[in-house]
């Protein structure tokens, strides 16, 4: 797998690689630091553990061959050769068999699709690695893919750091690479659980499919492309189809001491046993462990190139100290001795270590034998939340919880514990938890049948809230608000069985860095932590006694370190139950230099303006930098904050703003090939010591260009330059674009073709052109860069090849399609408001995130833009808190012997002011055993929103046709599933539990949407925004989107009104989106998310025209209001409340246009109108009693 590079040997501490570091291209390079080899981790399996696990009964199962295995020849390969998947994006739901050859080439992770098993493979612990090679000795595959949520490889340039790079966020699927039969005698799938070394065989003792299979693979199937053919079925929990294909390729899910978290239990995706003949062995393991040569060499996804994680060559392997003391420190410290793992870039990136991934004590392996592990510690048993030591007052026992810091917080459980004998077991938990079973003698509201086709009045009167989990008060207090971590059900099945059979997806939404008006800020100086999975304390841990503290994901006692035993809310000593950290379920710390692996880097911000003809006529220039001048002294930053401009044309220009100058000097590079930087130390300056020079510049840059005569755009050269001035300290590329790029790297063609818009075929062209932006981000990435694109265009520019620049940089993406700053008022005033938020929000730079949850769960999809660094570690060079990412997970152990999971995300980031922080958010779920419960604990957005990712992965990897199949099927899967366990209901029927009655309408909603709409008009570029919108959206914001709120303002009333800050704010019902609400007499607003539309009917009362919006009657309003005039009419100031109560909500401020019979508007308008019928969409009753004819088949 390509040329071994001699190891380099980096000094402990802060800077930059030598200079001959670099990476062939072809070379897979070493583990993530924390990975330990599967041959040192067979060599101690046995002896160590055995006493840690007894393998259940229900795991262990011997795979037969169902009658509708594909057929003899792919039986006969079940046992001995990994099956590739298909070449498409492997993240999830929607991905799958592209064509009939397909049936080998299912992904191992398919999250809705594969689920047609007995014993569906259990779903790949390993976290997509973002790219993974296409090509292997055995199988040829299909290649479905393009880069931008995909798999797609592309060979890098020999002197790249990178080498060969492939996308994709979700796991690489197992079997891609060659020895495909190293599986054959122990391909065992081994649950992450402790990320200790479990017994070989503990989940099977041969090669099977695991028991169970995510939903989210069942989900993937039908999602994705159904293995069965019929219909494009996605059969969600399969009872009866097998899938052969996947039986062999079982992600060794190796339990690596060191690798990742407990959280986010993600194994390499191919992890390979030692083969008959070469013994395993035992290597000296550091916190670095390596990969056995094997696993290096064939590009297992350990963190090398697979992971796009673009690590240096193998580090030599040298021995770690037997002081488990040392080790600990020495991870905490970042700088690991023995390792020479380190990112892309020039600067030191090991950002495992940094946040903390592995396991320290299980390092040191090689060199001094494990103790046992203590009788305490062996039993799994739960004991109650609250349960104290007898020396603590009555009150210690029942904790009270603080006021929550977040007024919605739903609730969490502190301590669902798996360990020691002494306390209570399973059956006493649920009285102590007190309201953790759903088995009541009344029905959950969340079960009520709603009868769909009859009930057509299910939409709420206000909007939808997040379902509260089914905890007792004292942990619904402690628990984290939904707006920063929700899970798509808030009843976790016990086994992956049982979540099979529910059809429904298990994931989770993030909303990490959001905007939070109450934030415990946690200044001590140690960070307590548990030394086996890193789990940061939280308020779900429990005491066991004063001195001690168990982990609630991994079960491990710690020890209470002497300074946490202080509280610095009440100045007492000896409550460490009390401490903030225990107290909220989201906190911030700020981090040490241990959690650094250079000084914290000033903020940096460089601007890259297209002056071209194009740009020039569009006008924007003027508002852009009018907008930096109003927010100059609000950037983000402290007296070290930089900045600099460029512009290109054909040509580009660099900017010297060097403090002395008397105005600013433009450097022009005609060498477009070779792009070079004229002075590099004068390019990028302090904002403070040049602030007149830059009000100069940015005075005179719109008029600058008025005369140019250049239509051509040389984006890549100028984002080349971008790149290298960047380099040294990363920070953000804010990129202004108004065409597509003609010039140099990365130059494009136009490639739709506007006789297809309306296509109900084939919709092509969804993922890039061309490798050259998605390498460019991954080179910032590995630079600390993050790229963000303004597109402004009037005509077709290639969106889906020039969002790759920041989806795999963790950038984000702004569209104004059709943008005139004078033809077209309300994108112009988007973009001034855009701006107003963009460059004044909080920012953090240099960040990654681990999630890490409950021994049993695993996580193995990512959505969102970021680039996947290690096997679970996300690296985002820039975090904002407009950012949301979804996960999908699987259950890889039955969770039988706990009643509660937690879920814990980390973000370690840099603030504008150089100071590193660590935001942890923890959510507490409980589990449930039987499928009445899962339904009733549906979180229905949540679950559209998972829906939504995984259709936009399945619309680039296979075809837009199959995404929409997936996402019907999905609906009828999920109810067909629920109406066979309910009794008494009528074949005649169409029945949904109340947790799910709104699925049926927001998929329909969904199917209407830009991103997966066909029949209608759809340019190529607003199609694919609508898609990167899907992926990085929070789920407030993408519901907005998906299904929007539509309310009477014609009358509003004070009666139901609420009081915010001193104003009263009506609170008009939501009504129906259906045409059939509209009418001539009134005044409706739509509010979509990004834009508010007020349509006035023709006959509306004049009163109300001419107090709201400023004209005696409706003939005088004029087509393009964007403006409501602030009057004294009480009907005025009502309505200014209502809409200002709804913008105040969000981080964009929504555009306001004002809609009349004879306004072009008036098609947008209509299209979101999702209930009514359209010439090739149903109606919402025909939608039901399409489904309702699928489910009754």
């Amino acid at each position: 797998s390509g040329p071994v590079q001699s190891p380099v040997q980096y000094p402990a501490g802060y800077g930059l690689h030598p200079p001959n570091y670099s990476v062939s291209s072809g070379h897979y390079s070493q583990v993530p630091n924390k990975a330990v080899s599967p041959h040192l981790d067979n060599q101690y399996r046995a002896s160590y553990h055995s006493t840690y696990y007894s393998a259940p009964a229900q795991n262990v199962m011997i795979p037969s061959v169902g009658t509708n295995m594909l057929n003899t020849q792919e039986v006969q390969q079940l046992y001995n050769k990994t099956s590739p998947p298909t070449a498409g994006s492997a993240e999830g739901l929607i991905q799958g068999a592209i064509s009939s050859a397909s049936y080998l080439h299912t992904s191992a992770q398919q999250s809705y699709s594969s689920f047609g098993n007995h014993y569906s493979t259990s779903v790949s612990n390993s976290v997509a690695s973002q790219g993974f090679p296409l090509n292997s000795d055995h199988y040829a595959m299909p290649v479905g893919s393009s880069p931008m949520y995909p798999a797609v490889s592309y060979p890098a340039a020999v002197d790249s750091v990178y080498g060969q790079v492939c996308t994709s966020q979700s796991l690489p699927d197992v079997g891609q690479f060659k020895q495909t039969n190293a599986f054959s005698s122990q391909s065992t799938a081994v649950p992450h659980s402790l990320q200790q070394p479990v017994p070989v065989g503990y989940n099977s003792p041969l090669p099977t499919i695991s028991p169970a299979q995510s939903v989210q693979e069942s989900l993937s199937r039908n999602l994705i492309g159904s293995l069965t053919k019929a219909n494009n079925q996605i059969n969600p929990g399969g009872i009866d189809s097998l899938q052969p294909a996947q039986s062999g390729s079982q992600k060794a899910q190796f339990t690596k001491p060191g690798v990742g978290t407990a959280a986010s239990p993600v194994a390499v995706s191919s992890v390979r046993t030692p083969a008959p003949g070469h013994p395993a062995e035992p290597r000296s393991a550091s916190s670095a462990t390596q990969a056995p040569e094997s696993t290096l060499q064939e590009g297992m996804q350990y963190g090398g190139y697979v992971n796009n994680q673009a690590s240096s060559a193998p580090a030599p392997l040298s021995s770690s100290s037997d002081d488990e003391e040392e080790d600990e420190e020495d991870e905490e410290a970042a700088i690991d001795s023995s390792s020479t793992t380190s990112s892309a870039s020039p600067v030191l990136n090991n950002y495992d270590a940094l946040e903390g991934g592995g396991y320290p004590e299980s390092r040191s392996v090689t060199n001094s034998p494990v103790p046992a592990p203590s009788v305490s510690q062996t039993s799994k048993t739960s004991k109650p939340f609250g349960y104290g030591y007898p020396a603590l007052q009555p009150g210690y026992q029942n904790t009270t919880a603080p006021a929550p810091v977040q007024p919605s917080n739903p609730g969490h459980h502190p301590g669902f514990q798996h360990y020691p004998q002494q306390y209570p077991g399973v059956n006493q938990l649920s009285s102590s938890l007190g309201g953790l079973s759903l088995q009541h003698s009344q029905q959950p509201e969340g079960l009520r049948p709603v009868n769909l086709t009859q009930d057509r009045n299910i939409l709420p009167v206000s909007s939808v809230p997040a379902p509260v989990p089914n905890l007792n008060s004292d942990l619904r207090k402690l628990n984290c608000s939904p707006d920063s971590f929700r899970c798509t059900l808030t009843n976790i099945p016990q086994t992956q069985a049982l979540l099979n059979k529910a059809k429904l997806p298990l994931g989770l939404l993030l909303h990490p860095f959001r905007d939070l008006t109450q934030l415990p800020v946690i200044t001590s100086s140690t960070i307590v932590r548990c030394r086996s999975c890193r789990t940061y304390i939280n308020p779900f841990v429990s005491f066991i006694d004063q001195r001690r503290w168990k982990c609630n994901l991994c079960y491990r006692v710690n020890d209470v370190p002497e300074e946490f035993m202080y509280n610095p809310l009440t100045r007492s000593y000896g409550e460490p139950h009390k401490r903030p950290e225990v107290q909220n379920s989201t906190v911030e710390f700020i981090a040490s230099s241990d959690y650094m692996l250079r000084p914290p880097q000033p903020a940096v911000y460089l601007f890259v303006f297209d002056v071209s003809h194009n740009a020039v006529e569009a006008g924007y220039l003027t508002i852009v930098c009018q907008a930096l001048l109003e927010n100059l002294d609000k950037l983000p930053g402290d007296s070290r904050t930089r900045i600099g401009f460029i512009t290109f044309d054909s040509t580009v220009q660099f900017y010297n703003l060097q403090e002395g100058l008397s105005q600013p000097q433009m450097l022009i590079v005609s060498d477009i090939d070779d792009i070079f930087l004229p002075t590099p130390d004068s390019l990028l300056v302090n904002l403070h010591e040049s602030k007149e020079l830059i009000k100069d510049l940015l005075t005179a840059l719109p008029n600058m260009f008025t005369n140019t005569r250049e239509t051509h755009s040389a984006l890549g050269p100028a984002l080349q330059a971008a790149f290298k001035l960047m380099s040294p300290t990363g920070g953000r590329i804010s990129v202004f674009q108004t065409q597509l790029p003609s010039l140099g790297a990365g130059l494009l063609h136009s490639r739709e073709d506007p006789n297809q818009r309306s296509s109900t075929k084939v919709v092509q062209h969804l993922g890039p052109a061309t490798d050259f932006y998605k390498k460019l981000a991954l080179d910032c990435s590995g630079q600390q860069t993050a790229v963000d694109l303004f597109l402004l265009s009037s005509q077709y520019s290639d969106l889906a090849s020039l969002a790759c620049m920041s989806k795999y940089s963790a950038g984000c993406i702004y569209y104004y399609p059709s943008f005139h700053h004078s033809h077209n008022p309300s994108q112009a005033e988007k973009l001034q408001k855009d701006l107003k938020r963009y460059l004044t929000r909080k920012i953090g730079f240099e960040a990654v995130m681990r999630i890490r949850c409950t021994k049993g769960l695993s996580i193995h999809t990512f959505h969102g833009n970021f680039f996947v660094r290690s096997t679970d570690l996300l690296s985002l060079a820039n975090v904002n808190p407009d950012a949301g990412f979804a996960v999908q997970m699987s259950i890889e152990e039955s969770l039988s012997d706990t009643s509660l999971v937690c879920f814990q995300t980390a973000l370690l980031y840099t603030s504008s002011k150089g100071e590193r922080r660590i935001r942890v958010h923890t959510l507490c779920l409980p589990v449930v055993n039987s499928l009445a419960d899962v339904y009733a604990g549906a979180d229905v957005q949540a679950v559209v929103c998972l829906l939504a990712n995984m259709a936009v992965d399945r619309s680039v990897s296979s075809s837009l046709a199959d995404a929409r199949d997936a996402l019907v099927n999905a609906v009828v899967d999920s109810l067909s599933a629920y109406m066979a366990t309910a009794s008494n209901l009528q074949q005649s029927m169409l029945v949904a539990p109340n947790s799910l009655k709104l699925f049926p309408l927001y998929v329909l909603a969904l199917l209407k949407q830009k991103a997966f709409r066909t029949g209608t008009s759809t340019r190529l570029d607003d199609r694919v925004y609508a898609m990167c919108q899907m992926k990085s959206q929070p789920l407030v914001h993408l519901m907005k989107m998906i299904h929007p709120n539509l309310y009477r303002i014609d009358k509003l009333i004070d009666e139901t009104a609420i009081h915010v800050n001193d104003k009263v704010v009506p609170q008009p019902p939501l009504q129906k989106l259906s045409a059939e609400k509209l009418t001539r007499e009134g005044a409706f607003l739509m509010d979509c998310g990004s834009v508010f539309y007020i349509w006035i009917g023709k006959n509306c009362d004049n009163n109300f025209i001419k107090d709201v919006l400023g004209y005696p009657n409706y003939a005088l309003v004029p087509q393009k209001m964007t403006q409501l005039p602030e009057a004294d009419a009480l009907s005025s100031e009502r309505t200014r409340s209502f809409i200002s109560w709804l913008r105040d909500n969000r981080p964009l401020s929504p555009v306001l246009q004002v809609i009349k019979d004879e306004n072009p508007a008036k098609t947008d308008f209509f299209q979101h109108l999702i209930e009514d019928r359209t010439e090739a969409a149903f109606s919402y009753y025909e939608f039901l009693l399409h489904i309702q004819q699928q489910v009754c088949k």
